[in-house]
């Protein structure tokens, strides 16, 4: 990809939009950015992230690639509705959390001189809005490129080297299944279980007892409450399994506790401990 002769537009400039909108930039592209929020514009205008902007979905006629920064049934709604406008032989790529779904639906009804290529950038943060946009989030995240058979070498190529100058940290090749099954797991679940745990107790004095233990694992219960259903429900059967996990994991531990069987908690604390360490030896060294 000639970086200097390649177009990129942005649909959607909110917190991660922006946030690629910022690093592509930077990264010395030319940057589109539409939104149905002009102040979004502006904001992105005014620090010279975008070339142009507005909410013309004509402004990417002449685009190159086109990544999707909305949440996926908008993301669908949009392609069916200005998929018109793509220039012939463009790459349409996304940031949505869920992929089979998706990749079907869009499929389905893309013209075929244009391919998509499922992406799925492993960041984020719990804030709204393209103030908080920072591509620096990027350069500890994975990257996640969910491609099919029926991707071309070439969008797989240019995906690749989108988030090469993204910075991210680890880029990895995926199918759809795997992608979502993986997803329940060690996205959707947590955010479960954030959730749940701060609907236990409304104590107002919470914060003046609580340590890290309770920060760290409820940090991202200030959650999109309406991005977040929409993953669920698209990703529900994955979900549902990881939650009947959990369910699962936690029973065994209240009759533990309830038979006072410190050998039992004792093995279940030292498996725990093995897989978290070789986790973060993987996390520290990624090559390895």
């Amino acid at each position: 990809m000639n970086i200097e002769e390649t177009k990129i537009a942005i649909i959607g400039l909110g917190m991660l939009g922006g946030s690629y909108a910022q690093g592509l930039h930077k990264a010395g592209m030319c940057v589109i950015g539409i939104d149905i929020d002009p102040e979004a514009i502006q904001y992105a205008k005014e620090r010279r992230w975008i070339e142009e902007g507005g909410n013309n979905p004509s402004l990417i006629e002449d685009c190159d690639i086109v990544i999707s920064a909305l949440y996926p049934q908008a993301f669908v709604d949009w392609v069916c509705r200005y998929q018109q406008h793509f220039k012939s032989g463009a790459i349409l790529s996304d940031v949505t959390g869920v992929k089979r779904k998706v990749i079907s639906e869009i499929n389905a009804v893309l013209r075929p001189d244009v391919e998509f290529i499922a992406c799925h950038p492993m960041a984020g943060r719990e804030y709204k809005g393209i103030a908080y946009a920072d591509p620096s989030q990027f350069t500890q995240a994975n990257f996640l490129i969910v491609s099919t058979e029926n991707n071309t070498g070439h969008a797989i190529e240019t995906a690749r080297e989108i988030a090469t100058l993204l910075k991210f940290r680890t880029i990895s090749l995926i199918d759809p299944e795997e992608h979502d099954r993986i997803i329940g797991f060690v996205s959707q679940l947590c955010h479960v279980i954030a959730v749940s745990l701060m609907n236990i107790s409304d104590d107002p004095k919470l914060v003046d007892y609580t340590g890290d233990s309770f920060r760290d694992l409820t940090r991202i219960a200030d959650i999109n409450e309406d991005l977040w259903p929409e993953l669920f429900i698209y990703n529900k059967d994955n979900l549902m399994k990881e939650i009947d996990q959990l369910i699962c994991q936690l029973e065994q531990m209240h009759h533990l506790i309830s038979d006072e069987d410190i050998e039992g908690m004792k093995e279940k604390m030292i498996t725990a401990t093995i897989r978290r360490r070789r986790f973060n030896q993987r996390q520290d060294h990624p090559d390895s």
